[in-house]
């Protein structure tokens, strides 16, 4: 007997998502549909319908998509109980349910902090390899580095530091020092370059994939103002987000290229990305 869930992988692995244009993968990182309701446990239900809606075949994907939602109940200790006791059978579903979509897990988005202890940041790792990647990428700090790389090395992982634009505090990954620093103590050191904050902190992308492309796993596209200026639609900002992406199409470089939307849209989450992914469509044509 067909259950629910069972008609909706059907549905939904009828149709065939894009992955690429101009021969670089494009997708989502599913931050970007954070303003969509969130009812455990069929979250995953929700995300899919979002990049079925924008034609979206690979995704990274972000860990409070999948875990219990912040409210009565959930707090930082039952949330840590959670990632220590769900079976990793749990998360091998919850990539198989994507697969089943016709969407690619290519990395899994976990924000680690000092609060983590060793304990649940070896089973995040787990919990990564068991949703069908290789890739943990985070955004954390520079002195939580050879803490995770310890994790990424035991797991035959790649951990994939994520920046912002904040390079007044030395503990922040934000300029290309602070990542060639990370690179530098693990082999499995990688960068999860987004775009918009490293053009917001005053340096330059283009330079810097062309530099760094064999140890970035993947970009995240925005556009914002110049010297820290805010998040804005595509095309009203500063980053120079179509060089970028005609960087990756003339180099060939194998570097998947998502969207983050977290500019003031008018729009739903799916329509906004929308707007974005047919912006780096166009560029790439």
């Amino acid at each position: 007997m067909y259950t629910r869930r069972d008609f909706g992988r059907i549905a939904l692995a009828a149709v065939p998502l894009m992955r690429t244009a101009g021969g670089v993968t494009i997708g989502v990182q599913t931050y970007s549909y954070r303003a969509l309701p969130h009812a455990q446990p069929d979250d995953e239900d929700v995300i899919i319908a979002a990049l079925k809606t924008d034609d979206a075949g690979e995704i990274e994907l972000f860990s409070p998509g999948i875990e219990p939602s912040p409210g009565p109940g959930v707090n930082r200790e039952s949330l840590r109980q959670w990632r220590l006791t769900t079976p990793m059978d749990h998360f091998v579903a919850v990539g198989e349910k994507f697969a089943d979509a016709g969407v690619k897990i290519h990395s899994y988005t976990m924000n680690y902090n000092a609060s983590f202890t060793d304990e649940e940041i070896d089973k995040t790792f787990q919990q990564g390899k068991a949703l069908g990647t290789n890739i943990v990428a985070s955004s954390t700090q520079v002195s939580m580095a050879p803490r995770l790389l310890r994790y990424a090395e035991k797991h035959k992982m790649l951990l994939a530091f994520h920046g912002h634009s904040n390079t007044k505090d030395q503990n922040e990954f934000a300029t290309p020092e602070s990542f060639e620093n990370a690179l530098k103590l693990s082999k499995n050191a990688r960068i999860n370059l987004d775009i918009g904050h490293f053009f917001a902190a005053g340096f330059d992308p283009v330079a810097f994939i062309e530099e760094h492309h064999a140890s970035i796993t993947h970009l995240h596209i925005k556009d914002r103002k110049k010297n820290d200026g805010p998040n804005m639609p595509w095309g009203e900002g500063d980053t120079p987000i179509k060089p970028v992406l005609l960087l990756l199409k003339q180099k060939r470089y194998p570097i998947p290229a998502f969207v983050e939307y977290e500019y003031r849209g008018t729009g739903t989450p799916a329509e906004e990305v929308k707007k974005c992914l047919d912006y780096m469509r166009a560029a790439l044509a």
